[in-house]
């Protein structure tokens, strides 16, 4: 919808219901929070999506990156620009909306799943590096044995 064409069709509906200027507001005159969706802008995404598929699908068939390393890094980078892609053209999410309530929620989100990942990972590679059986461990003394008791 062009500004014009909101603007226009606020003051129709305000003007339709007797609601010029007396301060009464009802929810549902309140069309500036709605996200507004385009053929176009599902389009654009649908594209976008696509390709951010068919180019880290190609370089894995095709073997571009050889480094496991890097290919992960490369992997990693367009997944995260394909979720990126999702949430702006499919799930409209932008700083307007609920007064950018919704975007603070999902920056929250998105720290709190890295902070819960990143130490889930670091637990488990302590744990790996420190009880595996192939590492060295300190030697125990011997305990005494107990009086009254004999060892065959």
């Amino acid at each position: 919808m062009s500004a014009q064409h909101t603007t226009t069709h606020a003051t129709t509906h305000a003007g339709a219901h007797g609601h010029h200027g007396d301060g009464h507001h009802d929810d549902h005159d309140h069309h500036g929070d709605e996200p507004h969706s385009t053929f176009s802008g599902y389009m654009t995404g649908f594209v976008l999506s696509v390709i951010l598929t068919a180019i880290p699908f190609w370089l894995v068939m095709a073997k571009v990156i050889t480094d496991r390393n890097t290919a992960v890094m490369v992997l990693g980078a367009f997944a995260v620009v394909q979720i990126l892609v999702h949430m702006v053209y499919f799930l409209h999410m932008n700083g307007k909306i609920e007064g950018g309530w919704t975007l603070l929620a999902t920056i929250f989100t998105v720290v709190f799943v890295a902070i819960t990942i990143s130490g889930t990972l670091w637990v488990m590679y302590n744990m790996n590096a420190n009880m595996m059986p192939d590492h060295p461990t300190p030697q125990v003394p011997a305990l005494h044995e107990a009086p009254g008791h004999s060892t065959p």
